[in-house]
């Protein structure tokens, strides 16, 4: 069976991840989270005190980029790969609202983006791996075989990431976690470097009111179609 290379973009707390897992485990493929690699610089500069009161000090954040190592170690438990950021797992603490919060500012950084691109390039060299992020189909892999933009409403995407926070015991509030939802649209929208599009040839993908098993589904079935042409 041949492999193929498949680029999951779309905007915030739309389920790509949880989608990527799916696709990644069926397949039998490599699943790379590329918004936990942003989140991960992200925890490093907020570690590191570049970043204050929401703003970036950049100089400082790009003359330390060359120390910050980035790797997914597969967890068998969880059967997924965690997030380690110099040799430390750091799965949890980027998932918190703080690194939410200036994960888009730092994004933005066309640095921090160059650096970023040029490892995920990398890791689909062989095919075989199934990416979620924000310029997959659109930069990293414009020539990927299968490529699926998702995409939901701001309240919905807000009562699921509110949930997910509460269950892991954040004390968080619902208008916060939709103002932020907001803004990171605005903020992924609008960037000069590598925008939040969606590519010519992606699948568009509204899952406001789909089931995620429906949802994975009808992905995989597609996906399916063009591994066996």
């Amino acid at each position: 069976m041949k492999k193929i290379t498949i680029a999951i973009d779309g905007f915030s707390s739309t389920g790509k991840s949880t989608l990527a897992k799916q696709l990644a485990k069926k397949l039998q493929y490599i699943y790379v989270d590329t918004g936990a690699m942003y989140r991960a610089v992200t925890l490093f500069a907020m570690q590191n005190g570049f970043i204050e009161d929401g703003k970036i000090d950049r100089h400082a954040l790009v003359n330390a980029l060359d120390r910050i190592e980035l790797n997914f170690v597969f967890n068998e438990d969880l059967g997924f790969a965690e997030m380690y950021l110099n040799n430390l797992n750091v799965e949890k603490e980027i998932r918190t609202m703080p690194v939410s919060k200036n994960v888009s500012q730092v994004s933005e950084l066309a640095e921090v983006r160059s650096k970023l691109v040029a490892l995920q390039k990398a890791m689909g060299v062989d095919k075989g791996i199934v990416m979620d992020g924000r310029d997959i189909g659109s930069v990293v892999f414009p020539d990927a075989e299968l490529k699926i933009f998702m995409t939901a409403s701001p309240e919905k995407r807000a009562v699921r990431r509110y949930k997910e926070l509460l269950d892991r015991g954040e004390d968080v509030q619902y208008e916060d976690i939709l103002e932020n939802v907001q803004k990171r649209d605005y903020i992924d929208s609008n960037r000069e470097i590598s925008p939040l599009v969606k590519a010519k040839d992606a699948i568009d993908f509204d899952n406001s009111d789909v089931g995620l098993e429906d949802q994975f589904q009808r992905i995989y079935e597609h996906a399916l179609r063009i591994i066996n042409k």
